[in-house]
Order: structure tokens, then C-alpha cells, then sequence
């Protein structure tokens, strides 16, 4: 739910002394109480991060006036955003339902922040799941000569429907090194993970076979790197020689589901920040 009373600001900058009490006394001359602040400074980077949540006869026209030199001052990116606001999302998929499924019936709930206005899918397979929760889809054929034109299309959907995160449920394409770099820090994929790791055909196959003792997953943000964009959340199960390989699947899938939901939560509340290749996150 929107609450256009409720106020959330998002600042990183160079640490230095000064920062809070400047952002804080910029509030407080726009009458509005903070009722959640959380702050990191890296030794690693010397960044600072910064999220603040305010409510109470807060004027906007008043603060932008005290904090815009401010923030020009310390060379802070920021953002100020109604808390509740749901972001708009667009998801890519292919044949497996789980993470898709679980990501639409969160939304209609109201667990997750967001708005789906359209999924795109280089597979027909998923459309009646997506019609069930009356969601637009699309299915496009997607193979090495017409890839540009499915990533055109993706692109294309970005700038219709405005939108500020693109969710890979399980999609099972390479993105291009070119999308990836127009998606930078709005794009989250999903992949499970393996004590050792498993390449190739049935990972869940060659993990029976290796007796692994942890099932788990990542969601990170693509990269042209594969699967090595910063992590966002990784959730892990322990598993025993007992535990068939339909059980792995479903253990590892229900991992999935539940570590691309808590991402996505995670960047619709905007609780995660980029520092490098790492993420720092605000629960």
C-alpha cells in the first residue's frame, strides 16, 4: 500500500564526517520525523550509504530546497520515493514455473512492492500461469539469429512500460554483454548453488551422485560476467544421503523460489545499494 505521507530518502556518497547530521537537519527544517534510519560506511570503498524513512508533515518542496546543495556538496547519488510504491517490474522466463509463479502470487498478495505489466518468455509453456493471474505474456522464439530481436523487444518493454527492474525467473538465455550493461543495476537473476559447484546437464544429477550436503541459491545482479554480477541473498538447505534427486529438485527449487522473492522485496523497498562488486543491504 502507497502512503504518500510516509517518505524514503536513499543517499551514497564518499564517507566524511557530517553526513548524518547534514541529512538529518535538512528533515528536520522539512517537519519530518524519522522513524527508520539505517547507515554504512565501507573501509573497503570509503562509501557511505544511507536510508531514512520519514513521516510526519514532512514538505517535500521545503527539504528538496535545504538538501539539493547539500547532496551537491558531498557528490551523494540519492532518491526520494513514496514508501509503498509498487516498482515497476518486467520478468523473463522459460519453462519453469516455480520462481515465476511464486514472484506473481506474492505480488497480487501484497507481499512484494511491485507491478507486473508484462512477461516476455522464449518459451510458450508458462502463458496459462500467467493468464491465471492476468498478467500480459509474450513468447518469442529465441535462438542465435533472432536473440537481438528478442532483446530488442525486452529493451522496447523498458521504455514502455517504465520500468525499473527486470527479474530473470529462471530464464535460460545468456543475456548479451550489450543488455547487460543497459539493465546495470536493475536487472536480478536467480541460480542455485552447489557445495561443490555443478556445471552443464542435471546439476541436481551430478550432485546426488557427489552426496552434497547443502542445497542452496543465489540471486545477484546480471553482469556480463556470468552468474558473478554482486549478490543481493543466498538462502541454503542441508540435505543427506537419503534425499533422492526429484527431492534435490524440489528442495533446490523451493530455495529458488523463496531467495529470487526476498531479492526482489529487498530492491522494491529500496533496501540494497551498490558498493563494487558488493552489495550492502538495509533489513
Amino acid at each position: 500500500m502507497i502512503d504518500s505521507t510516509h517518505w524514503l530518502l536513499t543517499l551514497a556518497c564518499d564517507d566524511r564526517p557530517g553526513i548524518v547530521h547534514a541529512v538529518t537537519g535538512a528533515i528536520a527544517q522539512a517537519y519530518g520525523n524519522i522513524t527508520e534510519l539505517q547507515q554504512f560506511s565501507s573501509p573497503e570503498s570509503s562509501r557511505f550509504f544511507m536510508r531514512v524513512q520519514v513521516q510526519s508533515g514532512f514538505d517535500r518542496s521545503v527539504f528538496e530546497h535545504a538538501f539539493v546543495p547539500i547532496a551537491a556538496s558531498l557528490g551523494a547519488d540519492w532518491v526520494l520515493d513514496y514508501v509503498g510504491r509498487p516498482r515497476r517490474t518486467l520478468i523473463l522466463a522459460s519453462k519453469a514455473g516455480h520462481c515465476l509463479n511464486d514472484l506473481l502470487f506474492r505480488a497480487r498478495s501484497g507481499y512484494l512492492q511491485i507491478e507486473i505489466p508484462l512477461i516476455l518468455s522464449n518459451h510458450p509453456d508458462l502463458r496459462d500461469l500467467a493468464n491465471f493471474y492476468g498478467v500480459p505474456f509474450e513468447d518469442h522464439v529465441v535462438l542465435p539469429h533472432t536473440k537481438a530481436a528478442f532483446e530488442a523487444r525486452v529493451m522496447e518493454a523498458v521504455e514502455q512500460h517504465d520500468i525499473e527492474l527486470v527479474v530473470l525467473a529462471r530464464y535460460m538465455q545468456i543475456l548479451s554483454p550489450e543488455l547487460c550493461e543497459r539493465l546495470a543495476g536493475r536487472a536480478i537473476n536467480i541460480h542455485h548453488s552447489f557445495l561443490p559447484g555443478f556445471k552443464g546437464a542435471n546439476p541436481y544429477r551430478q550432485a546426488h551422485s557427489r552426496g552434497v550436503k547443502l542445497i542452496g541459491a543465489t540471486a545477484h545482479f546480471v553482469t556480463a560476467d556470468l552468474d558473478e554480477g554482486p549478490i543481493i541473498e543466498q538462502n541454503v538447505r542441508r540435505v543427506d544421503h537419503t534425499v533422492d534427486v526429484p527431492e534435490l529438485m524440489a528442495i533446490g527449487q523451493e530455495q529458488e523460489s523463496r531467495t529470487l522473492t526476498d531479492a526482489v522485496k529487498l530492491f522494491a523497498e529500496h533496501r540494497i545499494m551498490a558498493d563494487g562488486q558488493r552489495t550492502v543491504i538495509f533489513h
